[in-house]
């Protein structure tokens, strides 16, 4: 599919004039619609987005100040252009002030007008790139992807290999290990390098609006959906779109998804025409879509389209020589070479599960360090949950002959269960939030246990 350099509709009653244009823009590589008066115009712009409307002013049924009006609350990123053979002062002010981007005087050269859509599309291409760029900075991440453990030896080796290829991605990895990291990094390295990147995270996005998201919509589509609106994939075009938590999409978006990845075309929603994008897929999820697969929550052909490639983030427990580093990176964000951790200090961090990885190290170090008052960070300003982990740690012994790990589980389940209920004098709401469990989940593990108390009270 050849790449067009924009969609401009033409407006005006002069045939001649329409063909000229319409000749002229498509040997300078625009895909051209015409119409033959305002009317047919505004009913255009109605049934699709345009990114110019080159329009003369005077024609029958709806003038160019008309069609310049409705293009504006319909379409209000759309350029219009207004060219007209009775030009006056009092109009070309009167069409700035409704946003009209240039107004030409009839007869024009074709240098004129060549150079006036080359600006005015440049100038719509900069506004979406400053739109894309807010967005990608509203995400806090870091500034690179840190790590000299082999794991991510591994991991970049496999993201270079990656990037080479065309092929869409999926990207595996635990919350908050940095998959849009991953994402950014692949499409920095590919040919798509100076095209734009798209993020979207799936399960932020109420489901009722993440289609229109995705696909864009026109106007009266649905309540709310005042002007036509261009979706990410037609941002993403020729560049890469990142599906962040893709386990989370709901299976009615799965097939149109899968539609627009097997044959390159969607429809915005309330639209008529298909509409034709190159766009790499990149997607990301922290759950086993083999398993949701299984459930039926998955679309299994989907799944295939998404997975030609795939890259593994390690959790942070698994590269814990990368955790000095992070470390180091995280308090010079935060304090420069202000601070710095004790060696028992970053031994304890070394050492703590990481559950909420990387992302969970960074919050930790910025609160430590906008508590802690000294130059160097002790054991005793870490978080209770960290210093209560090492505790626990050291004080486990596996005895040599051997022990019933389940039952010992089950042991301690059942007596935490109980010391809760005594400690609430039995009352089982306050029980569960003592054990930062739902009251559901607790009651279910009284039931579990056969645990039954006549001073209980719900």
């Amino acid at each position: 599919m050849k790449k067009t350099k924009g969609k401009i509709l033409v407006v005006d009653d002069e045939k001649s004039m329409r063909e000229i244009l319409d000749i002229f823009l498509k040997s300078e590589g625009y895909s051209v619609a015409t119409a033959d008066n305002g009317a047919a115009a505004i009913d255009a712009v109605k049934k699709d987005i345009y990114d110019l409307v080159i329009t003369d002013m005077k024609m029958p049924k709806a003038g160019g100040m008309e069609v310049l009006k409705n293009v504006k609350e319909i379409s209000p990123e759309t350029v219009v252009v207004i060219v007209t053979a009775f030009g006056t002062t009092e109009s070309a002010v009167e069409a700035m002030k409704h946003g009209a981007y240039d107004y030409i005087s009839k007869p024009f050269q074709m240098d004129e007008i060549r150079l006036v859509i080359k600006n005015a599309l440049e100038k719509l291409k900069l506004q979406k790139d400053v739109s894309i760029l807010k967005e990608q900075l509203k995400s806090p991440s870091l500034e690179n992807i840190i790590g000299s453990s082999q794991a991510m030896q591994d991991m970049f080796s496999i993201i270079t290999k990656t990037s080479e290829s065309n092929a869409n991605v999926l990207i595996l990895g635990e919350s908050g290990t940095g998959k849009e990291l991953v994402a950014m990094a692949v499409h920095n390295l590919s040919p798509r390098k100076d095209q734009h990147f798209v993020a979207i995270n799936c399960a932020a996005i109420p489901e009722g609006l993440l289609e229109s998201e995705l696909f864009g919509y026109m106007r009266g589509a649905f309540t709310g959906a005042a002007a036509n609106k261009q979706g990410l994939f037609e941002l993403a075009n020729d560049g890469t779109l990142f599906l962040d938590e893709i386990g989370e999409m709901p299976m009615n978006l799965q097939a149109k998804l899968l539609r627009v990845i097997e044959g390159g075309a969607f429809r915005r929603v309330g639209g008529v025409a298909d509409i034709k994008v190159d766009v790499r897929v990149i997607s990301a999820t922290n759950k086993d879509l083999k398993d949701l697969i299984e459930k039926g929550l998955f679309r299994e052909d989907l799944y295939f389209r998404l997975n030609v490639l795939s890259v593994k983030i390690p959790p942070l427990r698994e590269r814990r020589d990368d955790i000095p580093v992070l470390v180091d990176h995280f308090l010079q964000k935060f304090a420069g070479d202000k601070k710095k951790f004790s060696t028992d200090a970053m031994e304890m961090l070394k050492n703590y599960r990481w559950r909420g990885n990387v992302r969970e190290l960074e919050n930790i170090i910025e609160r430590v360090v906008l508590l802690c008052d000294r130059e160097v960070i002790g054991v005793e300003h870490l978080p209770e949950e960290i210093r209560s982990a090492s505790t626990i740690a050291k004080s486990i012994a596996v005895p040599s002959g051997g022990m019933d790990f389940e039952k010992m589980m089950e042991d301690m389940e059942r007596a935490y269960l109980l010391k809760a209920l005594e400690q609430t004098n039995g009352v089982k709401t306050e029980a569960a939030k003592l054990l930062n469990l739902t009251f559901r989940s607790f009651r279910h593990k009284l039931k579990k246990y056969g645990i039954e108390r006549k001073i209980i009270t719900d």
